[in-house]
């Protein structure tokens, strides 16, 4: 078994070994076996550049869920946790990436995605009602921040230079297209541009997350569990941030001032960027500590997505009504099959791949399957759309992107059922799920890059 040379952590393995060993009897070889287990969990987590106190306390989390000892003894020394996470180590307690010197990192980089918002300000972009200065904004939104989220992984990862120099390349392409083509204002290509983009991006992040291992150990579907985590952190920092910006008009206006320049112009964008560094942050403080958020939602709203779709679907059989494909339509209908797709890759990555199949299972099938006929009208409804009044940048972007959901759809309910049958593995569903992420970032990125040339930048 691995040695650490950390004595500390050494001392907590020896304090768990007989703790397990008073609470049961225990033959020597199942405590060994377990220990063995401990520890595969901490190399992995130390070598992801936790501290040795966190790396211990969240794999005996981790190791709960196989031994019901671990789960007591994680219980019982939780109050660890919470102090560590509270109160800055000091600089004897772990490595320079924790404590104080990532808070600072991660204060500085937040500052910076504030001041990189602000510095198209200084060239006559400036953030107003006017139509063509927002969506220069919106087509930049991602590149403002997504680098300094990449750097903050790199830092907390301790990947080399090498490694920092080709994730810039994916993010400098990205610049490069959002502005170098002569968009018409407002135009279907330039939208296009604004939805895509950050999809494509958010890819070169998940890079810098897993650090090289996004082929090994769980690195994608690790990179899943902290993007749904990061959007649930995300919503309730801006929850504050709205009752911020209430307080703010109130005070401000008890004084007969209107603050709108201050709140539109800075509160706004420079808190947006920053919560996302502050938010990503949070993530990594608590992630594996305690039950995940984002898979635990997914329980609560699968129920209730899928009686949405089968009450869409015997509401359409009943009056015959078709599907609109004007372009609001069409996005509504995208985001809701990418939500769906959501809670079903997030429910993969809750679940126990050895557990057998359970209701819960067959929710999940009846919901992808539903998605799966509403997709297939929607893809029919594009396709007479498209034979009907010809092609568009909009309609050819649907068509990808429903004809890609189609896919991941249709090969998880076909695993689906082949687990619930016994005749197939959950692992496959979950190999499937995270093999197919990288699809939606390649068509997101051609979507930028070929289809303003294609469509003549309309």
């Amino acid at each position: 078994m691995t040695t650490f040379a950390d004595r500390p952590l050494e001392e907590q393995i020896a304090q768990w070994r007989a703790y397990v060993s008073r609470r049961q009897a225990l033959s020597r070889p199942d405590v060994e076996e377990l220990e063995g287990h401990l520890r595969d969990q901490l190399v992995a987590l130390t070598d992801a550049g936790l501290a040795g106190d966190e790396a211990f306390l969240i794999a005996v989390k981790r190791m709960g869920s196989l031994d019901a000892l671990s789960r007591e003894f994680a219980r019982a020394h939780s109050d660890r946790l919470w102090k560590q996470l509270v109160m800055a180590p000091g600089a004897a307690d772990g490595p320079a990436q924790t404590g104080s010197a990532e808070t600072l990192v991660v204060f500085l980089l937040a500052v910076a995605a504030a001041c990189a918002i602000k510095v198209p300000a200084l060239f006559g972009h400036q953030l107003s009602p006017d139509e063509e200065m927002p969506l220069f904004y919106a087509r930049n939104a991602s590149i403002f921040v997504f680098p300094l989220l990449a750097v903050y992984f790199v830092w907390k990862r301790g990947s080399g230079m090498v490694s920092g120099l080709w994730l810039a390349l994916p993010f400098a392409a990205g610049a490069v297209f959002a502005n170098v083509f002569p968009f018409r204002p407002a135009g279907d290509t330039e939208v296009l541009t604004v939805l895509h983009l950050p999809i494509a991006l958010w890819l070169a992040v998940g890079f810098a997350y897993v650090r090289g291992r996004w082929f090994a150990d769980g690195g994608r579907m690790n990179f899943v569990r902290f993007s749904g985590e990061l959007a649930i952190y995300y919503v309730l920092i801006a929850l504050g941030g709205f009752v911020s910006i209430l307080f703010t008009f109130m005070m401000f206006r008890a004084i007969d001032m209107n603050p709108d320049w201050f709140v539109a112009g800075w509160l706004i964008p420079c808190g947006a960027v920053g919560a996302l560094i502050i938010g990503s942050w949070l993530v990594e403080a608590k992630q594996s500590v305690i039950e995940n958020m984002a898979p635990v939602l997914t329980r609560l709203f699968t129920p209730l997505f899928t009686v949405l779709l089968l009450a869409f679907l015997g509401t359409m059989a009943w009056t015959g009504s078709p599907i609109n494909v004007e372009r609001e339509v069409l996005i509504g209908f995208d985001l809701l099959l990418v939500l769906v797709a959501g809670l079903m890759l997030y429910a993969t990555s809750a679940r126990d791949p050895q557990a057998p199949p359970d209701f819960f299972d067959g929710l999940q099938l009846l919901l992808v399957a539903s998605a799966l006929v509403v997709d297939g009208v929607a893809l029919a409804a594009i396709a007479a759309r498209i034979s009907e009044f010809g092609f568009t940048p909009n309609r050819v972007a649907a068509l990808g992107e429903n004809l890609i959901l189609l896919v991941n759809l249709a090969w998880s309910a076909w695993l689906y059922a082949r687990f619930l049958r016994h005749r197939g593995s959950f692992a496959a569903l979950e190999r499937w799920q995270v093999a197919y992420l990288p699809v939606y970032s390649v068509w997101a990125a051609l979507v930028v890059v070929m289809f303003p040339p294609l469509f003549g930048y309309r």
